[in-house]
């Protein structure tokens, strides 16, 4: 059984008397520890397919079923406990709080899973050493790097131990020695049986990864394995 399963997908936006598709009858299987690149350009859907992969969005037709679960037709509730149990996001933006320790900032999904402290701030710890943040932990976002602060919040990610990831744009803001470190992390987390998603409209990013979907006008036009393996940094 695949860890996601589209079927027929569409999403359809309403503006007056004007229908927008932003996705037309996506149909897509990911099985659990893939590496796949979302690209396109603008408007072309992958941002829409993403939402909907991360049960922020529902489908206006068609069904998703995440590891095993039927997802289209439930309530705010129930999609806001699939997303602290089965995926982690990780921004271009980082989203940190600013104020906030390194360590802290990891705690917070805990927080909403109801995890009691002691439990949260073991797993924070873990999963900031997961990323080679061992002695960053007390600090806040404003004295770390670019590279680092993406660290925390791939560590934040992490913490719930989802077995998805869905990364938007994760190096967009990193200039490109870090972007190698930081999809390097990505790619050893997939190599953990974690399955990573992410979107790029960098060429060089999207080959790091093992399965290339590209999406034009709400469709994936080319859905390939690449034949390139994950690179090291340099």
């Amino acid at each position: 059984m695949a860890l996601i399963e589209l079927r027929d997908v569409s999403k359809i936006y309403v503006s007056g008397d004007t229908e927008l598709a932003a996705l037309k009858n996506v149909n897509l299987d990911v099985e659990a520890g893939e590496f796949i690149a979302v690209t396109g350009s603008s408007g072309s859907g992958k941002s829409t397919l993403m939402n909907i992969i991360g049960c922020l969005d529902q489908p206006t037709h068609g069904t998703y079923t995440l590891s095993g679960q039927a997802i289209a037709g439930l309530d705010r509730g129930q999609l806001a406990t699939i997303r602290n149990h089965f995926i982690g996001f990780v921004f271009q933006s980082f989203n940190l709080l600013a104020r906030t320790s390194a360590l802290e900032n990891v705690e917070l999904p805990m927080i909403y899973a109801r995890v009691p402290p002691a439990e949260r701030r073991k797993r924070a710890r873990e999963a900031l050493e997961r990323v080679g943040l061992a002695d960053r932990m007390s600090h806040t976002s404003s004295q770390l790097s670019g590279g680092q602060q993406q660290r925390v919040a791939i560590a934040r990610a992490l913490v719930t131990r989802p077995p998805l990831i869905l990364a938007d744009e994760p190096t967009g803001n990193l200039d490109t020695k870090t972007s190698e470190s930081v999809m390097t992390l990505l790619s050893d987390l997939r190599k953990t049986g974690i399955t990573v998603a992410f979107v790029t409209h960098e060429t060089d990013i999207a080959a790091y990864a093992e399965r290339l979907l590209v999406l034009r006008d709400g469709q994936i036009v080319r859905d390939e394995r690449t034949s390139q393996q994950s690179k090291e940094p340099t």
